[in-house]
């Protein structure tokens, strides 16, 4: 038993192979040294995961938490209010890329997740000042059946004869970065790029996508249209009975904490040795000593020394951190954009709304020149957002494309939220419940060239040894990819402390 629970602390199952056992006891054998010591700077979910893989890699790795805000979670936190359960940001995780999924198993919660309501799978989008459904089986930018889409007033004629022709649009032979309008508009046509593609993606990104990188952010698009030649074969090729009768998003593939995502940060926050994060705490700056050691600096002056370091902040911080030990990995941090969002949760009676809430949201396109970018109706999408008789519905501002609208005040933010509900679901009255959440210069743009500066800042890292970063800033945005990357940072660091 003593053996099998060594082997469970570095993430293995006991086998009966003897050579799967062998690998586990030679990873044992190359545990950091006891008295190692590993600094991760950020306690939002990447940084958390990291510190929680550290520990369950190398327990007697001393790690030390630092966090600039006054608790853990990062922009992920659930507020309980009125009987209503609100996220202030995310309010699911996707399953089809499984880092966060494998961790809430590992953390035992596993059985706490429940799917998305399967009778609203669908999204809505504004067109002419009206809520209308986008077309069953258009999943972003992929088309995967004709008849919905014919029958669909969100397009116009024309809009679905050109739509109609990409099966027949080449190859694009052209090398370098594309932008995601760029293929869009050449794939699908305007109109549908204005009316859906677009509204879509600011609804995940928040970004501009004419500047948006389809390599860094959609990759799976250009390999569809090399590889098939249309969008529309690849997606034949590749339907599914379950998605095809979803829109706007793969919502049979997401899942959510029944107590709201927080509860993701208390079991990893739960899990790390007591004392082990520090709040209140903004790391200033690191520096290297003459003996290879970091040397981090607080705000205040108060200095520590670590082994190790995995930066889980924003790129802007950590470009600020590292200036004095790489002012080139400083300049290729301080190049990533970052755009920022605000979100106001309303909770209404249902008697309050005149439209049915039938799907879990909808988005507005640029075009439409309205005030907000996108609404959730958080309780139809999963069970106990809201009491009995109430509808709790988040709405969402700013983004790339609307940054002069997160520096309203609190009053104008509610009021902008309420009057465009009661133009689009004809909301009457005011909320019972409200809950503002500003989120500034939170949400990295990955703009053309990402790829390839992201890559240039890890070829200077790794030149760095004992330094690691994780975060959103680099390769996925989405909470599954934030924790891969904190493993993959931790897993890396055990490597480094293993042979150092």
């Amino acid at each position: 038993m003593e053996a099998e629970d060594g082997l469970s602390a570095l993430g293995y199952r006991l086998s009966a192979s003897p050579v799967s056992v062998a690998i586990c006891f030679a990873t044992l054998a190359a545990m950091p040294r006891p008295t190692a010591r590993v600094a991760i700077v950020g306690a939002g979910i990447s940084g958390l995961a990291a510190a929680n893989r550290l520990i369950e890699l190398a327990p007697a790795v001393q790690a030390t938490v630092f966090e600039a805000a006054p608790r853990v979670g990062g922009i992920i936190e659930t507020v309980a209010r009125d009987g209503f359960l609100i996220e202030r940001s995310a309010d699911s995780f996707i399953t089809q890329i499984p880092a966060a999924l494998r961790l809430c198993e590992r953390l035992e919660i596993a059985d706490q997740l429940v799917p998305t309501e399967a009778t609203r799978r669908r999204a809505l989008v504004v067109r002419d000042g009206k809520l209308l459904p986008i077309p069953e089986g258009f999943v972003v930018m992929a088309p995967t059946k004709w008849r919905p889409i014919l029958r669909s007033p969100v397009l116009s004629w024309r809009g679905k004869l050109r739509l109609a022709c990409e099966p027949f649009i080449p190859k694009h032979k052209g090398g370098g970065d594309e932008s995601v309008a760029s293929f869009a508009r050449r794939r699908l046509g305007r109109e549908c790029f204005e009316r859906l593609v677009q509204p879509l993606l600011s609804g995940i990104y928040t970004a501009d996508p004419e500047k948006l990188s389809l390599a860094a952010t959609m990759p799976q698009f250009i390999e569809q249209e090399q590889k098939h030649g249309s969008l529309w074969r690849a997606s034949r090729r590749v339907r599914t009975d379950e998605s095809a009768t979803e829109s706007g998003a793969r919502y049979s593939k997401f899942v959510a904490p029944r107590g709201g995502m927080g509860s993701l940060i208390s079991a990893l926050a739960a899990k790390l040795p007591a004392g082990s994060c520090r709040v209140n705490s903004p790391v200033e700056r690191v520096t290297r000593t003459s003996g290879g050691e970091w040397e981090l600096q607080l705000r205040g002056g108060e200095v520590h020394h670590f082994d190790g370091v995995i930066f889980a902040s924003p790129a802007p911080h950590v470009a600020e951190a590292v200036q004095g030990v790489d002012a080139r990995l400083a300049e290729q941090l301080s190049d990533i954009e970052y755009a920022g969002a605000s979100v106001v949760c309303l909770g209404f009676r249902a008697d309050q709304i005149s439209r049915p809430v039938d799907a879990f949201g909808f988005v507005v396109p640029a075009i439409e020149k309205r005030r907000i970018i996108a609404g959730s109706f958080a309780s139809a999408k999963f069970p106990g957002r809201a009491p009995q008789g109430h509808v709790l519905v988040r709405v969402f501002l700013g983004g790339a494309l609307q940054p002069r609208m997160n520096a309203l005040s609190d009053q104008e933010l509610v009021e902008v939220a309420t009057d465009e509900l009661r133009q689009l679901i004809g909301l009457k009255g005011e909320a019972e419940s409200v809950e503002i959440a500003r989120w500034p210069a939170s949400m990295p743009q990955y703009h053309l060239g990402h790829l390839e500066r992201v890559s240039q800042i890890e070829a200077r890292v790794a030149q760095l040894p004992g330094l690691a970063l994780a975060g959103n800033a680099y390769r996925g945005v989405g909470i599954p990819q934030c924790v891969q990357s904190g493993e993959a940072a931790a897993e890396g660091m055990v490597k480094y402390l293993a042979h150092s």
